[in-house]
């Protein structure tokens, strides 16, 4: 396993591990892999939809050769501060730092002299920027902004507010520890629920496009193809990571010792890996599990037994489901429809996932299930409800 890029590098080039490289974490290399390859599929088809006159531009008035704002000056400055901040304590205590990066990320821990540096380096920037544009007199006009013109914006705040979704979730899963340290497990940079991070998305997309006066649905029936396949992504980065995402052993024993169940590569796929069906995660990122033996790195330790390698199980899926969403896309007419679609086909795919996986279970309603589960059904009986409302409303309006 990768736990960071010094391992890729010790596996492809044979370099040592744990050197500069690891500051490069496997898991959060793929996430930015998947909110990339989200935002590129998200825009092309928010193109699409406006050449077919589907999303509309709204009006915005720019002003052409004024002089940097407070404003300007000021978030550019705090940008510089951060990066001045963080950047160069990083550098001045890289052992600590490699251990776990995200705690030191979101802690107040930093370089102050930097900070002020930075800060002044990046205003400075900004001031000069825009009073090389200056004109003698400004001048407003309304430009047309199109709902694609606006793809960093959304992406960026659906990814900060699915973080923070993600990280509600995952507090909630264990709310004794939040109580104990609220401040240091919500800025900890350990434990991420997927389906927060979603519904987090979700609801800070939903409120910037109220405000920006973008139709909702066709939106969300453009982003919903690529959300599937940027999940995908982001699995991989749990499996190459061996972040915890991982299935039941593959063999349950007895107490006697007597195997009563069994999960074994089927006849016809023998040709595929081992590794498919049955994997102990060497050097995964948890550092979780018995001791690799002469193994004198960050991270020495491997699953006991094998487990089931769910993760690459739900990139199959995700990618399988992203590809049969993207096929259909244009031949779903109904605003809000396809985006319904994927949310049954998400919440099936994970619900039966879970049976395989390990993760906290709790008793509801005289069920045993995992919080995904609970999350997962919720996510299919609103898609089936909303492929209905949607349905019904677009036969009324005919």
């Amino acid at each position: 396993m990768y736990p960071d890029f010094s391992y890729w590098l010790h596996a492809i080039f044979g370099t040592e591990p744990d050197n500069w490289a690891s500051l490069i974490k496997t898991f959060g290399l793929f996430l930015v892999l998947a909110i990339f390859s989200a935002a590129l599929l998200f825009y092309a088809e928010l193109k699409r939809k406006e050449n077919q006159g589907l999303l509309f531009p709204t009006k915005e008035m720019q002003i052409i050769g004024a002089p940097a704002s407070a404003w300007d000056i000021i978030s550019n400055a705090l940008v510089g501060f951060f990066l001045g901040f963080k950047f160069v304590y990083i550098f001045q205590n890289y052992a600590e730092v490699n251990m776990d990066p995200a705690s030191v990320i979101f802690s107040t821990q930093g370089n102050w002299l930097a900070g002020i540096v930075g800060a002044l380096f990046f205003g400075g920037i900004k001031y000069f920027e825009k009073n090389k544009e200056k004109l003698p007199e400004p001048k407003s006009q309304l430009v047309d902004v199109y709902p694609s013109d606006r793809i960093g914006d959304i992406t960026i705040l659906a990814a900060v507010s699915g973080i923070i979704g993600a990280k509600v979730f995952a507090l909630v899963e264990d709310l004794d520890a939040f109580f104990q340290d609220p401040f240091g497990q919500f800025f900890s940079g350990s434990g991420m629920a997927i389906y927060g991070g979603l519904i987090g998305g979700f609801v800070g997309g939903l409120i910037y496009l109220n405000r920006k006066k973008i139709n909702a649905a066709h939106v969300f029936d453009a982003v919903a193809p690529a959300l599937m396949i940027s999940y995908g992504i982001g699995r991989l980065g749990c499996h190459f990571s061996g972040d915890g995402d991982w299935g039941i052993p593959v063999e349950q024993l007895s107490e006697t010792g007597e195997v009563i169940w069994s999960f074994t590569k089927p006849a016809l796929l023998s040709f595929t890996p081992d590794w498919l069906w049955a994997y102990d995660y060497p050097h995964n990122v948890l550092n979780q599990g018995v001791a690799i033996a002469g193994c004198e790195w960050n991270y020495c330790s491997k699953l006991p037994a094998p487990v089931i390698p769910t993760s690459i199980y739900e990139f199959v899926m995700a990618l399988g489901i992203g590809g049969f969403l993207w096929g259909i896309r244009k031949r779903i007419t109904i605003p809000g429809m396809l985006f319904f679609i994927y949310l049954i086909f998400n919440g099936v795919e994970r619900y039966f996932i879970e049976k395989v996986r390990v993760n906290d279970r709790y008793e509801i309603f005289g069920f045993d299930s995992t919080q995904a589960q609970v999350i997962a059904i919720c996510l299919v009986l609103t898609g089936i409800i909303g492929c209905l409302f949607v349905w019904q409303r677009n036969k009324s309006n005919k």
